[in-house]
C-alpha cells in the first residue's frame, strides 16, 4: 500500500505527480554524505497544537567525497515571501549549481486529473552566493532545494 501517494493514476488513463513527489525525489538525489548541524534564526508564529513554531525550517547535507552540498528550506508563512541569508563559509570553494522552489500563488492548488502539472518545481532566480553567504527569497508556503558543488 502506498500511504503517501506521490503518484496518482487513473484506470486506463494518465498518471501524475502529487506535490509530495518532488521533495522526496529531489532530496533522495541531492542529500548525500552527512547531515549538517544548522543554527537557524527565524520569525515564528503560534499554533494551537504546537505552540510557537518557526516560519522557516531547514536541513542540509555535505558530501566531502563528491564535493557537493544540498540545502532544503521550508517557508511556512501563508502570506509572506521570506528572505534568508545562510553563512556557508565552512563550505568554502562550493558554488551555486541550482535553486528550485515548489510553490503556487494559490496555496491550496494541487495536481489533479484535470490539471496534472499545476504545481511543480520552479527555478528560484533570487538565489545568489556571494563571499560565502547564500541569499534567497522563499515564496509563501514553499519548499526549496539548493544544490552546491
Amino acid at each position: 500500500m502506498n500511504v503517501i501517494a506521490p503518484i496518482m493514476t487513473e484506470p486506463d488513463g494518465i498518471s501524475w505527480r502529487q506535490t509530495t513527489f518532488f521533495p522526496f525525489a529531489i532530496s533522495s538525489r541531492l542529500a548525500t554524505g552527512k547531515a549538517l548541524r544548522l543554527r537557524l534564526d527565524s520569525p515564528t508564529y503560534v499554533t494551537e497544537q504546537f505552540g510557537e513554531v518557526p516560519l522557516i525550517d531547514a536541513a542540509a547535507s555535505f558530501d566531502a567525497e563528491e564535493g557537493t552540498a544540498a540545502i532544503f528550506l521550508v517557508n511556512r508563512s501563508q502570506t509572506e515571501t521570506l528572505s534568508v541569508s545562510l553563512g556557508l563559509r565552512d563550505l568554502e570553494g562550493l558554488s551555486l549549481i541550482s535553486a528550485e522552489s515548489l510553490f503556487d500563488s494559490d496555496i491550496h492548488a494541487a495536481n489533479t486529473l484535470s490539471a496534472p502539472e499545476r504545481v511543480g518545481m520552479q527555478q528560484n532566480t533570487s538565489a545568489k552566493l556571494v563571499e560565502g553567504v547564500l541569499k534567497i527569497d522563499l515564496p509563501p508556503v514553499s519548499w526549496t532545494a539548493v544544490a552546491l558543488g
